[in-house]
């Protein structure tokens, strides 16, 4: 391996080489660990027009990658709406039902380290095609389910086609552009949640209750097709590829560890409310711990004899990485909030599916609009922009908790989108915190940590924040009682933040760095 130095801001040392020479395309290619097309042969007495071809075909290929980031957001959303009629059609217990939903989520978060490693072994187009075909495929299933077990089989395989594609997305942003684009890509990343949720809330209240085509639940499955086809096409014309220039070995031993470990953690987390926590999770808790510290030793002793383990735990060591790691798991638990909000406006104010979807516009709207100017926000803050998100999540939903509280007529939506804003402006920003100096060839890996780790912050707040507000309900079936149960769900959520807050102000100032050998 020939010993080498160059910035991990590798976009923009190309772009200069490219003043020069064609071949700094190659350069692209062997840096970046995405092949770009290359140019014809030619003299290049345009610098200009060389960089905006280079430049339009990395934003072409983010549109793709984002179509199909869109995919597994817009169905984890969709879905929710649709369970009732799900459950009446197919005549589901409530534990069939429950399992829809658990069963995605729990293999989505249990396999996403997994499939981003594959990317950094075996190619970022290859996964993320792959995992768009699959993801087309099983939503296919779903929509034709004819009992419960198809419909969670199909689920399941929606989980791990989705945790083989969504981390390549990220991966493949931060390999393909500089520091200051990847705030902007990161941001139009943020805002594909944004829009996705949006899309969620008001198209499942409208398929479930339209029946289009004579189908009712069906239709939310099946409407990932076309958006699948478009993803799989788009990534087949305009991602590029290449292979590690040095063949590895993909850790299986880790893989079995890993999943063990993280398995026995987040089935606990998602299902432990629902069966009233017997007390044999406590040991599939603790079988987790065991497998975590297993999977932790034996992944140091591969890295000690210079092999190729399943996670870079040196990683870890980056202070920047690690205090964006745990704030992503703090301002994920705010998950929570959709789940609390919802029975709130279903139980307690007695709202429609399809009412309540729209009720949390004004918090998406306000996600999405910040989402896509948050790349300024970045530039213009640094790390402040996550202390100015958090402030404005604090301050929405603490009037939010004042409105519910007190059952005031006014301010409840001024206050979501106050949330919404301070939510689209953290979650990109907590991105780049924890990716931004990670080196090209553990981009994939990086990626799968970041969306496991808000994976597990989610289920934290669902378990956590949601066992608040239902033991503060109680037995209370009435409006006073439901406000009071959501209040002190926002409160926990608002101290949540507030401890975010207060570690964003400790997260070392982002560096260029310098690595050896290839990526």
């Amino acid at each position: 391996m020939n010993q080498h130095q160059y910035p991990v801001n590798t976009t923009q040392a190309i772009t200069l080489d490219s003043l020069l020479k064609v071949s700094a395309l190659e350069r692209l290619s062997a840096n970046s660990g995405v092949r770009m097309r290359p140019f014809p042969t030619r003299q290049i007495s345009d610098q200009a027009a060389s960089k905006g071809e280079l430049n339009a075909q990395r934003w072409l290929a983010l549109a793709v990658l984002l179509t199909g980031a869109f995919l597994p957001i817009l169905d984890f959303t969709i879905v929710n709406l649709a369970l009732p009629s799900i459950r009446s059609d197919l005549r589901a217990s409530s534990g069939e039902v429950q399992f829809v939903i658990s069963a995605y989520a729990a293999t989505y978060a249990v396999m996403l380290i997994t499939g981003g490693r594959f990317g950094d072994l075996f190619g970022r187009k290859r996964m993320f095609v792959a995992g768009v075909a699959g993801f087309t495929v099983a939503s296919l299933l779903c929509g034709l389910a004819a009992s419960p077990l198809m419909l969670v089989v199909g689920r399941i395989l929606q989980a791990l086609m989705a945790a083989m594609m969504a981390p390549q997305v990220l991966a493949s942003i931060r390999v393909l552009f500089s520091d200051g684009e990847q705030e902007r890509a990161i941001g139009m990343y943020a805002a594909t949640f944004g829009l996705a949720n949006i899309c969620g809330q008001v198209l499942g209240g409208i398929l479930v209750s339209a029946h289009p085509f004579g189908l009712a639940w069906q239709a939310i499955f099946l409407v990932n097709v076309p958006i699948g086809l478009i993803a799989f096409f788009g990534g087949i014309f305009f991602l590029q590829e290449n292979l590690p220039e040095h063949a590895k070995k993909l850790d299986i031993r880790g893989v079995v560890l890993l999943s063990v470990a993280l398995g026995c953690l987040v089935y606990p987390l998602i299902e432990g409310r629902e069966v009233d926590w017997p007390g044999w999770m406590g040991g599939v808790v603790l079988l987790s711990a065991l497998a975590f510290i297993t999977f932790i030793r034996y992944e140091a002793r591969l890295s000690a004899q210079d092999l190729d383990p399943l996670v870079e735990l040196s990683l870890f060591r980056n202070p920047r990485f690690a205090i964006g790691i745990v704030m992503g798991l703090l301002f994920y638990m705010l998950s929570a909030f959709y789940l609390t909000f919802s029975v709130y406006l279903q139980g307690g104010l007695q709202k429609s599916p399809l009412q309540a979807g729209l009720a949390t516009l004004p918090f998406a709207v306000g996600f999405f609009l910040s989402s896509t100017i948050s790349s300024h926000v970045m530039r213009r803050f640094g790390n402040y922009a996550l202390t100015l998100g958090f402030a404005l999540q604090i301050v929405g939903f603490g009037i939010v908790m004042v409105c519910v509280n007190y059952q005031l007529v006014t301010g409840l939506e001024e206050g979501l989108a106050c949330a919404g804003l301070g939510y689209g402006v953290v979650m990109p920003s907590v991105i780049k915190a924890i990716i931004g100096d990670v080196i090209p060839r553990h981009a994939g890996l990086a990626s799968g940590i970041v969306m496991t780790t808000l994976q597990i912050g989610a289920a934290l707040g669902v378990a956590i924040v949601g066992g608040v507000f239902y033991s503060a309900l109680g037995a209370r079936k009435d409006l006073a009682g439901y406000a009071h149960a959501f209040s002190a769900a926002i409160a926990c959520n608002v101290a949540l933040l507030i401890a975010a807050a207060v570690l964003s102000l400790f997260l070392p100032s982002e560096k260029r760095v310098t690595v050896q050998g290839d990526t």
